[in-house]
């Protein structure tokens, strides 16, 4: 749909953008949740870089959601004009002039929810659980390594004007989506490691849930 400009005029299906929206609306609340999940724990090392990444998680829901907005119009217009004969001649135009800047819409918003902000939260999130030990360190570092790497990309592509090849955009955001599946990975199976932090809300007499893991 986003590579042909006159989608809005034809009448082909339209149930993948549907999924595909409501896939993103998951990722979105999922982010929110992980976020609301660890902060309990997370602001005991540093309680405003904590609110911080909460605070990111919900700007990077809300403009996704915009973006799942923009495209959902989209499929609107194209359900009532879109394939009919009012859509022909003078009104083709401006029927896809509009469909165009739905797509443009939510490719800008694509960029800056789901290529900055995970740099951001990178960055927040990752500080923490340096900082704090509450994971093996090389995870963290993963993600503190590739967060300016995404975030100079993605300031690039803003001042550039257009967004890049999805190959190029792959590129920058792997090292970030590395650290996001390893950290998910390990807390599943592992948890966080014993420490300070975990032991202060432990009740006491309740033996710990998971063994040190050396860095």
């Amino acid at each position: 749909m986003k590579n042909h400009r006159d989608w809005i005029l034809s009448s082909s299906g339209h149930t993948a953008v549907l999924v595909g929206g409501f896939l993103e609306v998951i990722v979105a609340l999922a982010g929110i949740g992980t976020a609301v999940t660890l902060y309990p724990v997370v602001k005991r090392q540093n309680e405003f870089v904590a609110l911080g990444f909460v605070a990111a998680r919900v700007l990077e829901a809300a403009m996704i959601f915009t973006g799942v907005i923009s495209l959902l119009s989209l499929v609107t217009l194209q359900k009532d004009l879109g394939g009919t004969a009012g859509a022909a001649g003078a009104n083709a135009a401006a029927l896809v002039t509009t469909g165009a800047s739905h797509v443009a819409v939510y490719n800008w918003t694509f960029l800056l929810s789901q290529s900055l902000m995970p740099g951001i939260n990178a960055l927040l999130l990752g500080t923490l659980l340096y900082q704090s030990r509450l994971v093996p360190r090389v995870i963290p570092v993963l993600g503190l390594i590739g967060a300016p790497i995404l975030i100079i990309a993605v300031i690039a592509t803003l001042f550039g004007g257009s967004v890049p090849p999805p190959s190029v955009a792959s590129l920058a955001a792997l090292p970030v989506a590395a650290w996001e599946l390893s950290l998910g990975v390990w807390l599943v199976v592992k948890g966080f490691k014993p420490s300070p932090i975990t032991a202060a809300m432990t009740p006491a007499g309740t033996p710990p849930a998971y063994h040190d893991v050396p860095d």
